[in-house]
């Protein structure tokens, strides 16, 4: 794992000098592996570190705070991704108002030249930063004196990787073009907590989850893998308000296969590989269970 510093932590002078990319790289998507591996390239070449700087929160959600898009992935999962793409370093930058107002040239010398020391520059083909986004990947050239490497956006015939592709699949419950365009499936971890025991009333067993906050997808039974303090198993998720038994109060439970334990209080990460089908209201528990072995037949065969 890379070294990673959070806000004003010191950096090692081992990795000043390096190559560095920035950016929020939610998701860390292909795109963004594609731009990373540019950063990487260049060290190797130079013999030199490669970093990631990155923010928290999104400067998005500062600039426009009514305007807030959900997340892909928490701090805590973009971290741990982003560390096991080949880099050296990893510096979480604090992002609030004062640093929104910031001028570009002012973030420029202050962040890349005298803390970072960086070297040379990777940015993504849209790159822009500072107030009002006033800063370019040629600011950075001119503020810095070092070269600047602008990636080639990367994608397919639907158009380029990107974090808002992603979550529009996962808004229509598409977990397959999410997994397409992320490189990987899309994960969610969170918290087992004490559920009703509806699912153990039906034969079916869940875990009843707090998510991380990351996005999840739409309503819908789908196809998991499930990784916790054992060995990855496979199981089947359900996300909804479960209607056949009038609820109001959205969960996340997954029903792990071929298991049998108390999963209460573990860390589970869930990853989702099919949407099997919608959420439905059926006529009563019989039904449901019938349905729920259906489900799980299903998910056995993907």
């Amino acid at each position: 794992m890379p070294l990673v510093a959070m806000g004003n932590d010191p950096i090692p002078s081992t990795l000043r000098g390096g190559v560095w990319t920035l950016g929020n790289f939610d998701g860390v998507h292909r795109g963004h592996r594609a731009l990373i591996d540019v950063a990487i390239a260049r060290a190797g070449a130079l013999g030199c570190a490669a970093g990631v700087l990155t923010f928290d929160p999104a400067p998005r959600d500062i600039v426009r705070p009514d305007h807030r898009v959900p997340r892909i992935q928490s701090l805590r999962a973009r971290l741990q991704t982003l560390g096991e793409c080949g880099i050296n370093a990893l510096v979480v930058l604090p992002f609030d108002a004062v640093r929104a107002a910031q001028r570009a040239e002012d973030f420029a010398l202050e962040v890349l030249g005298e803390r970072l020391g960086a070297s040379e520059i990777a940015v993504g083909p849209d790159f822009r930063f500072g107030s009002r986004r006033t800063g370019t990947p040629a600011t950075l050239h001119r503020v810095l004196g070092v070269p600047v490497h602008t990636a080639q956006a990367v994608g397919d015939a639907s158009g380029p990787w990107s974090s808002s592709r992603i979550r529009l699949a996962l808004a229509e419950g598409d977990v397959a073009a999410a997994a397409l365009a992320l490189g990987r499936h899309h994960h969610v971890a969170g918290q087992v907590v004490t559920g009703d025991a509806r699912g153990r009333t039906l034969g079916f067993p869940t875990a009843n989850l707090v998510s991380d906050g990351e996005l999840l997808p739409a309503d819908g039974v789908y196809a998991v893998t499930v990784q916790g303090s054992g060995p990855e198993r496979h199981g089947v998720a359900n996300l909804g308000v479960r209607p056949t038994f009038a609820g109001r109060e959205h969960r996340f439970e997954v029903h792990v296969l071929d298991f049998s334990g108390d999963l209460v209080g573990q860390r589970l990460n869930v990853g989702f590989v099919a949407r099997l089908r919608g959420e439905m209201r059926f006529d009563g528990p019989d039904t449901l269970r019938a349905q729920i072995a259906l489900d799980i037949a299903a998910a056995r065969k993907l």
